[in-house]
């Protein structure tokens, strides 16, 4: 068995610092502007929560490709495949930029921007299917690009699928919500003239199945940021003590859409310390996946499903009477993930180097 080693080197703080500043400093701004043009009614919300979810991954690869020189994605010294990957990221951030400016001098097309913006999202996947295709595996994984094990993506995946659905569960049994009618709550599918019975599983295969693959490349704008660079950084203080330390920070980084009425409507400050919470149990399951799996994109596909299952099964099942104090992302639901993180960390993954 190998013997458990510890990091004796310490996080790179200055830029460390730079990375957070050039993230928190692009995304708050963002929100900023989204709280001046009529915060979450603005038509153009869910695009401005889309372009916010690509700047941490836009901050990394930035100071990454031009200005860290360790940095295995530098340009003069990262001559892998993938390269093109991380320029075309890049430029895909200043498309959703030029996409949000466009939303609010038009907001009455916010919808057809957003579904226009699809097509670079499908291109980018068929690049990276291409590029790794062309490079092989050590392309991306030699960039901290790597794509990890199919197995953890399936079982990983089953089983947050099969938490929210034990939540849903528990939320209808303790009576913490309300059995969604989805001809009442959606009669747009009533008037497509389908039978009740086939919309949940039709609407199950669409946001469960398909839906995640549809979101990996705007997942991944947060994943590469946190996990793909700034956890690799923490974790040399240990990856316990580094980790949590991630999830607080991911947590206060959503603090300004949460103080607008995101994810928590109605609680600011609960809301705001319940996002901490939240941010510091998935940080320590993303950080699983990936210790387990050797890639971030592991992390990019359980995050697109997280969200993915999360709407389908508190949108379109059991719609929660409170958030903050139901199964799920409140309260219960925290504690629940809690239990879980503590079994997680029995694992000696966690005692090991990288």
């Amino acid at each position: 068995m190998q013997t458990p080693t510890v990091l004796t080197t310490k996080p790179n703080w200055p830029h460390v610092a730079g990375f957070l500043g050039l993230t928190f400093g692009l995304t708050w701004l963002v929100d900023l502007v989204l709280y001046l043009n009529g915060g979450l009614s603005n038509p153009g919300t869910m695009l401005f929560l889309q372009f916010q979810m690509l700047l941490p991954a836009f901050s990394a690869m930035f100071l990454g490709a031009f200005f860290f020189k360790e940095s295995p994605i530098y340009h003069q010294t990262n001559r892998r495949t993938s390269r093109w990957f991380v320029y075309f990221y890049i430029l895909l951030t200043f498309f959703y930029l030029l996409g949000s400016i466009a939303a609010l001098i038009q907001p009455d097309q916010a919808t057809m921007i957003g579904s226009l913006l699809l097509i670079p999202n499908v291109l980018g996947l068929i690049l990276l299917v291409e590029l790794r295709l062309r490079g092989g595996r050590d392309s991306f994984a030699g960039a901290g690009l790597g794509g990890g094990k199919a197995l953890i993506w399936l079982l990983y995946g089953l089983g947050l699928v099969a938490f929210y659905g034990l939540q849903t569960f528990l939320n209808y049994v303790f009576k913490l919500g309300q059995v969604v009618d989805l001809m009442t709550a959606f009669p747009q599918m009533a008037a497509a003239d389908l039978p009740a019975a086939a919309l949940l599983p039709i609407m199950a295969l669409n946001t469960v199945v398909i839906g995640p693959f549809l979101g990996l490349i705007i997942a991944f704008g947060e994943e590469y940021g946190w996990r793909g660079y700034l956890q690799t950084e923490l974790i040399r203080l240990g990856r316990v003590r580094g980790v949590f330390l991630l999830g607080v920070i991911w947590g206060i980084w959503h603090w300004p859409v949460i103080w607008m009425g995101y994810n928590f409507p109605g609680h600011p400050l609960l809301g705001s310390l319940a996002m901490v919470v939240l941010g510091i149990i998935f940080a320590y399951f993303f950080a699983y996946s990936v210790f387990k799996s050797q890639g971030v994109w592991t992390a990019a596909y359980l995050h697109a499903l997280n969200n993915q299952a999360l709407s389908f099964f508190f949108l379109f099942v059991v719609a929660p009477d409170n958030i903050l104090f139901s199964f799920g992302a409140g309260w219960p639901g925290l504690v629940l993930g809690a239990i879980v993180v503590l079994f997680l960390l029995r694992d000696p993954v966690w005692k090991m180097s990288e």
